[in-house]
C-alpha cells in the first residue's frame, strides 16, 4: 500500500472500526493543524458512513505557546462558556469524538510549571461533564496518532524533518494493524484482548504485587467487583467501539486506598508540555506520601497538587513487554503509543466502567466504593523486561501473573 492508501485505510479504521459510527450522527474531530490530509480522509469516511455533521476544532503548537507566552493569567485560566457550550450540546445530542494526538512533547518547557497547572486546571473544572460522559463510554470516542514535525524530531533526532515525518507516519501505520486486511484484523486483535480482560475478571483477584529490579515492590488492592476491559467498550445502545488506537493492554481500578511500597517510571512521561523522567512514587495507604525525578521534579509536583485525587490511582494496566509495540524499542514521548508498550499505571479519576455496576453511580458513591475521582487521569509506564506480577486470589493463594515482563 502507497502512503495514501495506508491514510485512506486508517481513516476508514477510526470512523468504523475506533467510533463505530452511525448514520446520521455528528462528529467533532479534534486535530494539529498539520494533520489536515488525515483528517480530510476522516471526513470524507465519516459522510460516507452517514454521518450528519463534522466538526473540526484545530489546533496549533506555535499558537498554544505564543498564547503561554503573552496572555495574561486571567485569559488563560479563562474558559468561555460558548466553548462549554460547544461541547454539552455535542454530548448530549450523541456526537462521536474523535481527538489526535500529536504536539511537541517538550513544547511548554520553559513554560511555569505554576502557570501551566492553573490553566489545565481551569479547564479541568470547567470540562468536568465532558471528561465524565467520556470516562463512563457515554458517546463513543477515539484517541489515534497524527505525525507532526516537531513530535517526529524528538522520536527520530538523526533524521532529517522529511525523513521523521515519514518514519513517524509508517510507525503509526504500522502500530494501527494498517493493511488490506485492516478492519478484519482488529475484529481478531479485539477479540484476544477482550478474552483476556474476562479471564481476569472472573478470577477476581483480591490484589496484584510488582517487583522489577528498578527498584519497584508495590501492592495493589482491586476492589470487590472490579472489572477488566481491553480492546474496546460498549455504548448504552450497545455499540461496540475502541477508545485507543493502537491498543494492547487490559485494564481495571485499583482500590484507591490500597495501594503501598514503591514505584519506579521504566519511561518518561509526556505531560503538560514537559518532560518527566526517572521518576519514583512511595503509596502508603493508596496515597502518594513521597516522590522523586531526575528531569520534571516540579511538574510532577504540580501534577501530584492538582487535587486529592491526583496523589491515588485510578488505572492499573496490563501489556506484555513481548508485545507489537514494546518490540520496536522505539520510545515515542506519547503516552498512546508509550502506554502500549508497557506496564502502565495512571493517577487521578478512575474509569467507573471498570466496576460492577459503575455507570450507574454517582461520585460519591463510587468512592465509597474504592474508584478513585479527580480532575487528572495521567498514565505512566512501570513495565520492564524483568517485572514479576503476582496475583493474591480471595482464598489467599498466589498466582504468578507476569513472569520476565510477559504473561505467566
Amino acid at each position: 500500500m502507497n502512503f495514501n492508501e495506508q491514510l485512506n485505510a486508517y481513516a476508514e479504521l477510526l470512523i468504523k472500526t475506533g467510533l463505530a459510527l452511525q448514520k446520521g450522527q455528528d462528529l467533532v474531530i479534534r486535530s494539529p493543524i498539520e494533520g489536515r490530509d488525515l483528517v480530510v480522509a476522516c471526513t470524507e469516511a465519516a459522510y460516507a458512513q452517514g454521518a450528519n455533521d463534522v466538526r473540526v476544532i484545530w489546533s496549533d503548537d506555535d499558537l498554544t505557546l505564543l498564547k503561554y507566552q503573552h496572555a495574561p493569567d486571567d485569559v488563560l485560566n479563562t474558559v468561555h462558556d460558548f466553548d462549554t457550550a460547544l461541547y454539552r450540546h455535542y454530548i448530549t445530542s450523541g456526537a462521536a469524538f474523535l481527538s489526535f494526538t500529536g504536539s511537541d512533547p517538550d513544547l511548554l518547557k520553559q513554560i511555569d510549571p505554576h502557570k501551566l497547572q492553573a490553566a489545565s486546571m481551569s479547564r479541568s473544572k470547567a470540562m468536568r461533564f465532558y471528561s465524565e460522559a467520556i470516562m463512563k463510554d457515554e458517546n463513543p470516542w477515539t484517541v489515534a496518532g497524527i505525525a507532526t514535525k516537531a513530535w517526529a524530531k524528538k522520536v527520530y533526532p538523526d533524521a532529517d524533518t522529511e525523513n521523521a515525518v515519514k518514519n513517524l507516519w509508517q510507525a503509526i501505520f504500522d502500530m494501527s494493524r494498517v493493511s488490506e486486511t485492516t478492519i478484519a484484523d482488529w475484529k481478531e486483535h479485539t477479540t484476544t484482548v477482550d478474552g483476556q480482560a474476562k479471564k481476569l475478571t472472573e478470577a477476581a483477584y483480591r490484589s496484584l504485587h510488582y517487583k522489577n529490579s528498578l527498584g519497584t515492590d508495590l501492592t495493589i488492592t482491586l476492589p470487590e467487583g472490579h472489572i477488566w476491559a481491553g480492546g474496546g467498550s460498549t455504548l448504552p445502545d450497545g455499540r461496540y467501539f475502541v477508545a485507543n488506537i493502537p491498543t494492547e493492554e487490559v485494564f481495571t481500578l485499583p482500590h484507591r486506598m490500597g495501594v503501598d511500597g514503591i514505584v519506579y517510571a521504566s519511561m518518561p512521561l509526556a505531560y503538560n508540555g514537559n518532560v518527566i523522567d526517572h521518576f519514583w512514587l512511595r503509596f502508603k495507604d493508596g496515597q502518594v506520601v513521597d516522590f522523586d525525578a531526575e528531569k520534571g521534579k516540579d511538574v510532577l509536583a504540580r501534577l501530584l497538587d492538582t487535587d486529592e485525587g491526583a496523589r491515588h490511582l485510578g488505572e492499573v494496566a496490563l501489556v506484555p513487554y513481548d508485545s507489537p509495540i514494546s518490540n520496536r524499542n522505539q520510545l515515542f514521548f506519547n503516552t498512546l503509543y508509550d502506554e502500549n508498550a508497557s506496564c502502565h499505571l495512571a493517577l487521578g479519576k478512575a474509569y467507573p466502567t471498570n466496576l460492577k455496576g459503575g455507570g450507574d453511580l454517582d461520585r460519591e458513591a463510587l468512592l465509597e466504593r474504592g474508584a478513585n475521582d479527580s480532575l487528572i487521569h495521567v498514565d505512566f509506564m512501570v513495565g520492564t523486561s524483568d517485572l514479576s506480577i503476582t496475583a493474591t486470589t480471595l482464598e489467599g493463594d498466589e498466582v504468578p501473573i507476569f513472569v520476565d515482563g510477559n504473561w505467566a
